[in-house]
């Protein structure tokens, strides 16, 4: 079965720690991959809300994920600190995508590599609409 790859990028333009917390431990001890969804979540609001944006509001339109991929690098721990950081990119008609590198903040050993990939959407119309060029000219400019 071939392996899927995610190509990092170079530059991120934001980062965030979060806790591993009991509730994020699998029967084998270590970090569960159905939390590594949740914990980018996370990081993900957080991101958005530094720039006065929601997942339900940006420049007047909502976010929906269309895929998700993640390459386990290392285990993760209770209590471990992990550093996330997130990097916008891959832009085309109606979205784009986020890449999320997860590293252990004391040891700086990597985690996880994660790209969810997005489409915005108008709620009220529920349908798929533009990037809105002001989200894009933004973070176009930053990963230069």
């Amino acid at each position: 079965m071939a392996r899927i790859k995610i190509e990092m990028p170079d530059h991120f333009i934001f980062s965030t720690e979060l806790p591993i917390r009991i509730s994020d431990i699998n029967y084998g001890g270590h970090l569960s991959n159905d939390r590594i969804l949740s914990l980018v979540h996370e990081a993900r609001v957080q991101f958005l809300k530094g720039y006065q944006y929601s997942e339900l509001d940006v420049e007047g339109r909502g976010l929906i994920m269309t895929d998700s991929a993640t390459i386990y690098k290392a285990e993760g721990f209770h209590g471990d600190r992990l550093q996330v950081d997130i990097a916008v990119s891959d832009f085309n008609k109606y979205g784009c995508d986020f890449f999320y590198l997860l590293s252990n903040k004391d040891t700086a050993v990597e985690i996880a590599h994660v790209k969810t990939g997005f489409v915005f959407f108008d709620y009220d119309e529920r349908k798929v609409v533009r990037v809105p060029e002001g989200f894009k000219n933004r973070f176009v400019k930053q990963a230069e």
